[in-house]
């Protein structure tokens, strides 16, 4: 007997090399098995899970005669977990991104969800009998905690949580018992949904329950989006507005057009951090039409991720909020992707699949028909350039709302600023110092940015010149104080702190550069009375504290708030007047051609937190480079100067977004091996690769070249088709062999040069 669609499905199992495969449909299950299922099927000897893919046009031709093909032992669960766009888009980025099928596969779909949790419940309590009076007066005489809850339930319009109402009333689970044995109380059990944030709903802090009326700028971007929503049709649109131009009310307005004609939107955010306050927005925002908002993210318990993805894959969530992983959320009939703060690195994941979270969303909108919306108040340059060419449509919000004036930007050259400064506290200006102390008399508050955690960048010794580095990268050793030791950011090696040179043994042995440990023992110096709090990744070990410590500032129980990048980012708090910025030159000197479009970004999206309330704002900026073209665009808010001044930079080398960047990394143990497999992939490819295709820079050392025990050389490729060229590399990469121990990834788009 033939097979037929009825009778086999094609099965991408996991741990399968990537491969689709054909199996059959057992008679129990024939009418059942949908795409997107996930089944377990034979594969070799072994059992494996997969998911049943859509039927590639291909597949009837491979079919064999049923007899001969293996049937599916189980399905695991009737509901699809893939929506049925994610196979196309993951075939899309296992081709672009030269990932492995498998590799994205295990990205899209989260391991809670391929192996299951427990299912949580929950025990209702309600009454059953109505006691009369005499009934009720002996319950008190004889069981007066039985008495004490039968009297509250008796108050309640419907039923309650058993533990909660047991712990509240302080009455032990025999008491209840005795209370259902006779038929007073009933008893339910239900499925408890573990529901991320579920106290998320903005209490009239974080939104308006009413939306307020936009402005004519706001207006016309959120037309311009709604006109692409009701085309039905793929539209990508850039909204370029400056921070605290009201932003997030037009990507509100189009999600509540989105759920109003019955269909479903991902917002994305570039920190996790964000998710609370883009949730309560959200949640709020969308209260009165009963719409469930789920979040999304890697810090979720695994109960409350497999509870958010199943509930959106029934469509019983149809608005999902989270950072880069939510762009693949199941949600059905997906009309609209927001992807705030486009330009944010964080939007890139640094494993395998390389995937681009931002450009994946626009795939992913092309692929329904959907509009991907954009926005930014310092877009990245490829985003610019596809306005340029017309790719996108934008919109441009060009003043804060209610006619709010932009924080003015004071620079301060610390080269002259340290002859001034003596002590612990010469981590900050005296300008800067005055601007926070008066702040502190005006009950006004501050945040203080600086983009280092730890107390020193490093530890030298003045004498011999010895640096204490990592025994397993090429990089020197944090200070950090708190707990005295030396600890590397990047492999996360410790290391005590040592008495004196390790080398010479010179007592003087000492740390050099400011972290945010640093610059809170200085605050505290020369601004004792003042309440600060450190946010950074040191500090945010527990679940929810940084929701925490937000919330505290936004209550005013915090005058300074000072920390890392989680702070550069779409916070909003209206009794902020002061930001300043130390070391501004971070990103600058940095070997990366994105480092003043970095730098530029950073200045304008951290001075966006100061003045955003009814109060002005004011920016200090310490920096050893005043005159840089970055601080001083920055300075004067200009945009448009700096995109013609870096587009042409780039134009003029070839780097993006002029041309693709094909990033090749080479790592491995022996740093001799892989500097000699690096320069024979060079010798090979230019022996092999169609002339015109690719520009081949390289091989280099990487900027740090030793990193987790592994050495590093990078081979670039520009090009202008970029499908192309990665087909072609992976094609060559087959048939060259490459030493042993030595291993090699392409990052495609990449965001990470070094």
């Amino acid at each position: 007997m033939s097979a037929d669609a009825a009778t086999v499905v094609e099965v991408l199992p996991f741990d399968g090399g990537g491969r689709v495969y054909s199996y059959a449909v057992p008679e129990a299950l024939r009418g059942k098995i949908l795409p997107g299922q996930l089944v377990r099927v034979p594969l070799g000897r072994a059992s494996r899970l997969g998911v049943v893919w859509p039927t590639v046009s291909e597949g009837a031709g491979r079919f064999q005669e049923i007899s001969r093909i293996r049937p599916i032992q189980q399905l695991c669960r009737e509901t699809p977990v893939l929506s049925a766009d994610l196979p196309r888009l993951a075939t899309w980025i296992a081709r672009y991104y030269a990932a492995s099928l498998n590799s994205v596969l295990e990205t899209v779909l989260p391991v809670v969800v391929r192996q299951g949790v427990r299912v949580a419940v929950e025990k209702k309590l309600g009454v059953l009998r109505r006691l009369d009076a005499v009934e009720l007066e002996a319950l008190r005489r004889r069981a007066p905690r039985q008495a004490a809850l039968y009297d509250f339930l008796a108050r309640q319009t419907g039923a309650v949580d058993r533990s909660g109402t047991l712990r509240q009333l302080s009455v032990g689970a025999a008491a209840c018992a005795a209370l259902v044995e006779r038929g007073i109380v009933g008893e339910n059990t239900g499925q408890l949904y573990r529901d991320a944030y579920d106290d998320e709903l903005g209490g009239g802090e974080l939104a308006a329950a009413t939306p307020p009326v936009l402005n004519s700028a706001q207006q016309g971007a959120l037309d311009a989006v709604l006109g692409a929503l009701s085309a039905r049709r793929f539209h990508s649109h850039l909204l370029h507005g400056v921070t605290g131009s009201g932003k997030t009310e037009v990507y509100l307005g189009a999600i509540r057009s989105v759920v109003a004609q019955g269909g479903s939107a991902i917002f994305l955010v570039p920190e996790v951090a964000l998710t609370p306050q883009t949730v309560g927005r959200l949640r709020q925002r969308l209260a009165d039409s009963g719409t469930r908002v789920v979040v999304w993210h890697s810090h979720l318990s695994a109960g409350e991720r497999f509870d958010a993805w199943m509930a959106m894959a029934r469509g019983e969530a149809r608005v999902v909020a989270g950072a880069r992983s939510a762009v693949f959320a199941p949600v059905k009939d997906l009309r609209l992707v927001v992807v705030d703060e486009e330009h944010e690195p964080s939007y890139k994941q640094g494993e395998t699949p390389l995937y681009h979270a931002r450009d994946v969303a626009v795939y992913r909108a092309s692929l329904n028909g959907a509009v991907a919306l954009l926005g930014s108040a310092t877009p990245s340059l490829e985003s610019m350039s596809n306005v340029r060419s017309g790719k996108y449509g934008t919109s441009s919000l060009p003043a804060r709302v209610d006619d709010r004036g932009m924080p003015p930007m004071r620079i301060l050259d610390m080269r002259r600023e340290l002859l001034h400064m003596r002590g612990p506290q010469r981590v900050l200006a005296r300008p800067l110092v005055d601007a926070l102390r008066l702040r502190l008399e005006r009950r006004e508050q501050s945040i203080l940015f600086l983009n280092r955690r730890g107390f020193a960048r490093m530890m030298i010794c003045p004498d011999c010149g010895h640096v204490a580095g990592c025994a397993h990268c090429s990089l020197a050793l944090t200070h950090h104080r708190s707990n005295q030791t030396l600890r590397c950011h990047a492999c996360g090696h410790t290391a005590p702190v040592p008495s004196s040179c390790p080398v010479c043994h010179s007592p003087k042995f000492n740390g050099r550069g400011a972290g945010t440990q640093k610059l809170e023992a200085a605050l505290l110096c020369v601004l004792p009375q003042a309440r600060v709090v450190r946010l950074d990744a040191d500090t945010m070990g527990r679940k929810n504290l940084f929701r925490e410590v937000l919330s505290d500032f936004r209550k005013g129980k915090t005058d300074i708030l000072l920390g890392t990048q989680m702070l550069a980012k779409g916070l909003d708090f209206p009794n902020v007047t002061l930001v300043g910025i130390v070391d501004a030159d971070l990103s600058l000197h940095v070997p990366d051609f994105r480092a003043a479009e970095r730098t530029f970004q950073l200045l304008v999206q951290v001075s966006g937190r100061a003045g955003r309330g009814d109060r002005a704002g004011e920016v200090f900026v310490q920096t050893f480079t005043p005159g840089a073209a970055p601080v001083q665009f920055a300075k004067r808010a200009d945009f448009e100067g700096f995109l013609g001044d870096e587009l042409e930079r780039r134009r003029e080398h070839g780097y993006p977004p002029a041309r693709h960047l094909i990033r090749h990394l080479f790592r491995g143990r022996n740093g001799d091996k892989v500097a000699f497999g690096a320069n024979g992939w060079v010798q090979f490819l230019e022996a092999n690769m169609p002339p015109g295709l690719v520009e081949i820079r390289g091989p280099a050392a990487c900027a740090v070249e030793r990193l987790q025990d592994n050495y590093r050389w990078n081979v670039w490729y520009f090009t202008e088709r970029v499908m192309n060229a990665v087909s072609l590399l992976c094609e060559l990469r087959t048939r060259f062999t490459f030493p042993p121990d030595v291993s090699d990834v392409l990052d495609v788009d990449a965001v990470d040069v070094g």
